[in-house]
């Protein structure tokens, strides 16, 4: 696919259509990478990205219990 490089302000960009950003789930950021002679645009993602309001919903729901006690009875702290 071929798209113009065009003006904006002192730069030049491209731009992506709409079905492109939806498809590639490109939101507010991308990333550009540099690989032997080719530009990539790869999405950003944030890891753990809507994790807090999870565990939000776990905590009300009850469901954020340990499943395994954090200290096991033979432990010896003291080593």
């Amino acid at each position: 696919m071929e798209v113009p490089i065009i003006q904006i302000g002192n730069s030049k960009g491209i731009r992506l259509t709409k079905p492109i950003l939806e498809r590639y789930q490109m939101t507010d950021k991308v990333e550009l990478i540099f690989k032997e002679g080719y530009l990539i645009l790869k999405p950003a993602h944030q890891p753990r990205a809507g994790w807090e309001a999870a565990f939000q919903q776990m905590h009300k729901l009850g469901d954020d219990e340990l499943l395994i006690d954090d200290v096991f009875e033979d432990e010896d702290l003291d080593e």
